[in-house]
Parts: C-alpha cells; structure tokens; sequence
C-alpha cells in the first residue's frame, strides 16, 4: 500500500500527480498548516523526524525528499519507461537532462523564490512602528540587489530551455516536468509569466493532463507558498 502525507498547498502535490500518472492506488493522509505560523502540525514527525511533508509510505518503508519520492517511484513503477530515462548510459543526453532538472528544480529554482517569500514576510511583519522602517529597509534591498536578480536569472535559464526542447529532458514528458512544475508553479504567483511566453505554456501544457486534473481533483488547487 502506498501512502502520501500530504500537507495542503506544498511539494507532495507533484507525488499524487505522479501517482496518477503511474495509474498506483494509493492513500492521502492529509495535513494543515498551523493558520499563524504556515508550518506542518507536530504529527508529521511520528511519521519522519524533520516533521515535513512531502513523506511518502509503501510497504513499510518511509522516504522523505520529493526528488527522492520521485526517483523512488519511477523506479518502482515506472517499467515501461514512460516517465524516466530509456537509456542507462551515464552520458545519454536524455539521461543527463533528467538528473540535471531533477536537481535543479529544489537545488537552484527554489531557493531564490523561497528567500523573495522570507523577505516579502519581513516586510509585512508585525513589530514595533520604530522597527518596520529598518526592516522594509533591509528587505527592500534584498530583493532588488540579491533575491530578484537571482530569482530572474533562473526564471530565464528555465524560459530559454523550453525554446529549445517542449519538455525539460528533450521532447517526451517526464517526471523531471512534475519535480519542476511546483517551482514553475510558484513563480508563477510571484512573478508575470507573460514576460516568459514559453513557461506559461509549460504550465497550461501539464494543467490540461488528465493525471494532473485528477490529482487536483482529489487534493484542491495548488497555491504554493514560496
């Protein structure tokens, strides 16, 4: 039996959607966040000792890591290849993208969006009138010389990869297209995907899946924090 923790508007929506891909049976246990603090409740960690979600359980084992989760499933399910490399060879460039992306999407893409989400909060933060201006100060700064750069800078690295190939790993679907859509999806709320044509694309292409529908069905709609 398999089962996903699933805590609401979080990375464990791409394993339900892979899961479906998959064609698995398969539970949701599902989680809320604390309504002031956003983070995952204390019962996640009877399940694993960091307490977050994603976690995935299957025949008595626990992995934890969506990319883990992913790879784990694929490797596990996934016997026709569909999902994964058809290649085994180290160099295969079809292999070698796949890796790459699925990596890159918590690796690279989501640290700069998590950073502009804890700077935003600063901004906005409850504190004393003294301190606010300090800290929007500071904040502001951030953003414009660090966070935005870096974030806008990623943001074009993905853009200038879908002109050259539909899918991230060459021209088939991938599950390094589900490991990347929960970046791409939170960019997406943060900043205007008209500016990168080729992105928004990817998104209306992996929200019309029949397998992405039906795990939205079973979960609601995704609104990712960062």
């Amino acid at each position: 039996m398999i089962t996903v923790h699933h805590l609401e508007n979080s990375r464990s929506q791409r394993l339900v959607w892979l899961l479906e891909e998959l064609g698995q049976v398969y539970d949701i246990k599902r989680y809320a966040r604390d309504p002031a603090t956003l983070r995952a409740p204390a019962e996640l960690r009877a399940v694993h000792p960091l307490g977050k979600a994603p976690v995935l359980e299957h025949d008595g084992r626990v992995v934890a890591e969506s990319g883990a989760i992913v790879q784990y499933l694929v490797g596990m399910f996934d016997t026709d290849r569909e999902f994964s490399p058809r290649s085994d060879a180290p160099d295969d460039a079809e292999r070698m993208a796949w890796r790459y992306w699925m990596h890159y999407a918590e690796g690279s893409l989501m640290s700069p969006l998590l950073l502009n989400l804890v700077f935003n909060r600063v901004r906005t933060a409850p504190m004393p009138f003294f301190a606010k201006p300090i800290a929007r100060s500071i904040a502001d700064k951030a953003l414009a010389t660090a966070v935005r750069p870096q974030l806008n800078l990623q943001l074009d690295h993905v853009e200038q990869t879908l002109a050259q190939s539909p899918w991230f790993a060459g021209e088939r679907f991938s599950a390094a297209d589900i490991q990347m859509s929960y970046p791409i999806e939170a960019a997406s709320h943060r900043a205007p995907s008209a500016e990168r044509p080729r992105t928004a694309d990817f998104l209306q292409r992996i929200r019309a899946r029949p397998a992405f529908q039906r795990a939205i069905e079973r979960i609601g709609p995704l609104q990712p924090l960062a």
